[in-house]
């Protein structure tokens, strides 16, 4: 590092140098030669051939010339001037020696001259010998993939770096180690409905031929399944069969067990579809225990999002509510008054963080 300053300042003051020797030539030649007529009288010039070839016209001609003539009398009248010498170059000298030298002074106040580098090969290995529990999603998704690389033939180590990409808000991370995932083992469903629930993800709810494609796999080797009968019924709504769609749906609400926590979303979604009220949300419960590893680490997501980024009243409203859907009532009520503090002056806002630090929590 002292060795980088070190050049820089002798490139600083080698530079100025420079400058100022190639200012001290142009000013030692001084020539007082009248440039700018020159380069009216080639303009007038340029006009008469233009004429002559016929590419303007003869009023334009008239117009062009009276314009160059009369700058060529103002510059004939304004006396030329010779660059002179500046008598300041002693300054500038000192200014270039003393700009990189109070950088350098500056840095070994406040730097950390003596701080090794930290290569992300180092960190990663601290990382992988650190607590699972103690890692953010980014950091435990850098651990998963070194070690899917380390094990390129292991689907369920691919499953794992889906659910961390997921959870680092990395969609297109997820399809990736799924799709090596289902390429490993593609006679398991459940990993084909994670892929077509991450193409759903990444399209922002939207249904992508490949989600598309990934939810009949899904049906193809599971036929009970329960998202991949929901989305691929909602593809045939949005394609325009709303009978059929709707059949499929009410189907699968039937087969559906009357404990699933699914069955409000799917009732909801009926009746949108019919243009009757939806019922009233209930809040999500029997979650697996993948399933809530990755809802922990969305919601965890989130708020580092927030944190970076804290102006976005819908993502803390979002946030409190998960919270309180977790249970974890003090990270819900500290969100709540970070919240309540950055949106005082918005009702709204606070009727809505009221409302969701309210939601029951899951059994």
């Amino acid at each position: 590092m002292i060795a980088f300053w070190a050049m820089a300042g002798v490139l600083s003051v080698a530079a100025a140098i420079l400058i100022l020797f190639r200012a001290a030539q142009a000013a030692a030649r001084a020539e007082t030669g009248d440039t700018t007529s020159v380069f009216y009288r080639r303009q007038l010039a340029e006009i008469g051939d233009l004429a002559e070839r016929g590419l303007i016209g003869a009023d334009e001609r008239k117009g062009a010339e009276a314009e160059a003539g009369r700058r060529l009398l103002a510059a004939t009248d304004s006396p030329a001037e010779a660059w002179s010498k500046s008598p300041n170059r002693v300054p500038i000298l000192i200014a270039a020696f003393a700009a990189p030298l109070a950088a350098v002074a500056i840095y070994f106040v406040v730097g950390a001259p003596g701080m090794a580098d930290q290569p992300f090969a180092a960190r990663l290995a601290g990382w992988r010998a650190s607590n699972p529990s103690t890692l953010t999603p980014p950091q435990m998704a850098a651990v998963l993939e070194k070690m899917t690389q380390e094990r390129p033939n292991d689907p369920e180590g691919f499953r794992f770096l889906a659910l961390a990409e997921g959870a680092s808000q990395n969609p297109a991370g997820a399809i990736r180690a799924l799709k090596r995932a289902v390429k490993l083992a593609p006679q398991r469903a459940d990993l084909w409905e994670m892929l077509g629930e991450a193409e759903v993800f990444q399209a922002n709810g939207g249904l992508s031929d490949d989600a598309k494609q990934a939810f009949a796999r899904t049906i193809a080797l599971d036929p009970k399944n329960v998202a991949a009968r929901f989305h691929l019924a909602r593809a045939r709504i949005q394609g325009g069969d709303k009978a059929g769609g709707v059949a499929e749906w009410k189907a699968l609400l039937a087969d559906m067990a009357p404990t699933d926590p699914r069955r409000a979303d799917l009732q909801a979604a009926i009746a949108d579809a019919e243009g009757l009220a939806p019922p009233a949300p209930a809040a999500p419960q029997g979650l697996s225990a993948d399933q809530l590893t990755a809802v922990r680490g969305m919601v965890a997501g989130l708020a580092q999002r927030l944190a970076a980024s804290p102006e976005d009243p819908a993502g803390w409203v979002q946030l409190v509510r998960a919270y309180a859907v977790l249970g974890d009532t003090q990270k819900r009520d500290a969100a709540l008054k970070q919240a309540q503090a950055r949106y005082a002056a918005k009702p709204d806002v606070l009727a809505d963080l009221a409302k969701a630090a309210t939601t029951e929590p899951m059994k």
